[in-house]
């Protein structure tokens, strides 16, 4: 994927416009779909052979991966810019109705959390899967974090740590080992991968991605976004001492001065541990 990342680049860089900031998120993102074309089977691409089943893999990946509404809409915007500089705008619908990607939602204090029970688990027949559905739910992890994660590499005692090559954006990060069933899923797991990862021996990240996209959907666990959801709200109420506004706990503008000092503290901390770097998205998953 190294020579779409390259020409992508060059793309942009002939077809400068906007501030130093736009033209850098451009390349970001860009770069990120091309990494993810590549995840997806899409080998040996070319800055000019984007085809609509390119598209249509993107965006399918993008609503498994439980993306906002806003995120979507926001790297479709940057599809539709490269498609326009390689001369083939019809590649990419005009409409983002075309593609199933509703309305912005930016807060809805309506809860995506869901707990990950005994029943779910029992459906999973592959123990990859298995596992790496435990992790997430114990650490609040994305899916692809928990596929590639090496368990014994990051148990660091109290902090579980990830490589930046396994995170999203490459920011390595720490979570917090809390209590008791982390310590369990966290050891269950070491013991299932020895050195390794939750990568088959045999297999490719993309190729156990599929997998895990493919147990999940026959159990009908189609909502494994929801795990991190029920992280953020959990440590919420841990941080805090109240239920997150998604859960039912008081809104924002109903809190005390003092109280709002705590609750920006409790979303700054879950905002690193989520892996993300704005405050704000954590309204996504505990509310506002």
């Amino acid at each position: 994927m190294r020579d779409l990342n390259y020409e992508l680049k060059q793309l942009c860089n002939r077809n400068r416009d906007g501030s130093y900031a736009t033209q850098h998120d451009r390349e970001r993102v860009l770069d990120q779909i091309a990494d993810q074309l590549q995840e997806l089977g899409f080998r040996h691409m070319v800055v000019a052979g984007l085809k609509p089943k390119h598209v249509d893999g993107l965006v399918e990946r993008w609503k498994a991966d439980g993306l906002a509404v806003g995120t979507i809409k926001n790297r479709m915007a940057e599809l539709r810019w490269w498609a326009e500089k390689i001369g083939k705008q019809n590649v990419v619908a005009k409409d983002n109705d075309h593609y199933g990607i509703g309305h912005r939602q930016y807060v809805t204090n309506v809860s995506k959390a869901r707990e990950l029970t005994a029943g779910d688990l029992a459906k999973i027949t592959d123990p990859y899967t298995r596992m790496s559905l435990q992790l997430q739910a114990a650490f609040g992890l994305r899916r692809g974090e928990s596929i590639k994660i090496r368990p014994e590499w990051a148990d660091r005692g109290d902090t579980l740590v990830l490589k930046d090559t396994w995170t999203k954006g490459g920011r390595e990060r720490e979570i917090p080992i809390r209590n008791e069933n982390q310590r369990r899923v966290l050891d269950e797991a070491k013991r299932f991968a020895g050195r390794g990862s939750l990568i088959p021996a045999d297999k490719r990240y993309v190729e156990q991605l599929r997998r895990f996209e493919y147990q999940c959907a026959k159990a009908g666990s189609h909502r494994v976004h929801g795990h991190r959801h029920q992280y953020a709200q959990t440590r919420y109420q841990e941080i805090t001492g109240w239920a997150a506004p998604a859960a039912g706990g008081p809104r924002s503008k109903e809190l005390m001065a003092a109280q709002k000092q705590i609750d920006r503290e409790a979303r700054l901390t879950i905002s690193r541990e989520l892996g993300h770097e704005r405050e704000q998205i954590t309204a996504i998953y505990v509310g506002r």
